[in-house]
């Protein structure tokens, strides 16, 4: 489970990584006068915003090594190329809003205009008098005038006598009735075209969805009390917080699901030493050894380190041992009244595993394993020591290399 949660953190910081890398292109690609330019100034703008999340591992990891330098200049960096991109992304946030706003308002306009123009013209459509059809209308009137009476009152322009006045009031009567009909077709026509614009745009029967330019900073802009601008300014800014911040500390959050800069140390190994009447005498006859602490020799099986050089095969710890045990039977000895910092036990060590050609533990898990083999450990003017052990010289590390072969002579 822990490792499926991993890669799904892993997959959306890395998708908020990306938006933010390619607004900052877009962004930096504005910059350059010319394409080449635009496109220098893009790659370094995502390179910076790659590294704003690879930064957080080394600040972490030079804190925790107390490298205070590297953490400081990690932090600097830091700094830098996270306002750099929060910039750009306000930027690209903004403009996207307020065009988008802008868009909308415009469509918002002409849906109005649009509206408008429907209700006049059904206005218009529903002041027009009852009338038949055009078409008949105009067939009724071609019959009039293959009528007598149209030539003899001159197409309606001679009118004698009540048979050609009624004659022309029939004809204009027609004639008004085919002027309602062609105004009231031009009018159904024009109805049409407006309706299937506002389907064209989305209205239609949904007249509330262009009602606002901005819907979602108008409902804030209820809720809060506040100004639609002010509502719009921080939605911007909380996007652009929300890419910066996911992408910047993504990464970093997901991959401690694992653990990576904590190795477990190995439990301690059983061992079971055992000793000769030779090696007892061996041992006696070396005062100048400093004996291992008698709570480690017994308790704890990494302890015998000076011992386990002077007994014989028979008597050798039959557990492998760690990095750490063999640093300690190597190049520590127990000394009263001595004590070590964390600081340089823990730098001597890393010279030690450079000889050895072994990586190093990080120092949590060195202190954490060291602490394993019984040494006193206290905090003395705020700084961690180890009380009663010293680092050997290299006499002493000559003098543990000779031990085997005095103690077999002894034997």
């Amino acid at each position: 489970m822990r490792h499926l949660l991993g890669i799904l953190g892993v997959l959306a910081a890395g998708v908020l990584l990306a938006v933010s890398a390619a607004m900052n292109w877009r962004f930096g690609l504005s910059l350059g006068r010319t394409e080449m330019d635009g496109q220098i100034y893009g790659a370094a703008s995502a390179a910076a915003d790659c590294l704003k999340a690879l930064v957080p591992f080394f600040f972490f990891a030079a804190m925790r090594n107390r490298m205070w330098s590297q953490a400081a200049a990690s932090a600097v960096v830091w700094v830098v190329v996270t306002s750099y991109s929060l910039t750009s992304a306000l930027g690209h946030a903004a403009l996207n809003r307020f065009d988008t706003a802008g868009q909308r308002t415009l469509a918002a306009d002409n849906h109005k205009d649009l509206r408008g123009d429907l209700d006049r013209a059904k206005e218009q459509l529903s002041w027009i008098p009852q009338h038949r059809p055009a078409s008949t209308v105009q067939g009724e009137i071609d019959r009039v005038k293959t009528q007598k009476a149209w030539t003899f009152t001159s197409g309606c322009t001679e009118i004698t006598g009540k048979q050609g006045r009624d004659f022309c009031q029939g004809y204009h009567s027609l004639n008004a009735e085919l002027a309602s009909g062609t105004e009231s077709k031009g009018l159904e026509t024009r109805i049409a075209t407006i309706q299937a614009k506002l389907v064209s745009e989305g209205g239609g029967q949904n007249v509330g969805v262009m009602a606002e330019a901005d819907p979602q900073a108008a409902v804030l802009a209820k809720l809060t009390g506040l100004d639609l601008e002010k509502v719009q300014m921080a939605m911007t800014i909380f996007i652009a917080l929300l890419i910066e911040v996911g992408s910047g500390f993504g990464m970093y959050v997901a991959f401690s699901q694992w653990r990576l800069n904590d190795r477990k140390a190995p439990s301690a190994p059983a061992m079971v030493p055992t000793y000769s009447t030779a090696a007892v005498a061996v041992a006696e006859e070396q005062p100048v050894l400093q004996p291992a602490p008698a709570p480690v020799a017994i308790t704890k099986p990494r302890s015998g380190a000076n011992d386990n050089r002077s007994a014989p095969a028979a008597a050798r710890l039959m557990a492998p041992e760690t990095d750490v045990e063999r640093y300690y039977k190597e190049k520590v000895e127990t000394q009263d009244g001595s004590s070590l910092t964390a600081t340089s036990l823990y730098e001597d060590y890393c010279a030690w595993c450079e000889e050895q050609q072994k990586e190093p533990l990080a120092l949590p898990t060195f202190g954490r394993e060291f602490g394993e083999l019984g040494v006193q450990k206290a905090k003395v003017a705020g700084r961690v020591r180890y009380i009663g052990i010293a680092l050997k010289s290299d006499n002493d590390l000559q003098e543990d290399k000779n031990l085997p072969a005095l103690s077999t002579a002894a034997a």
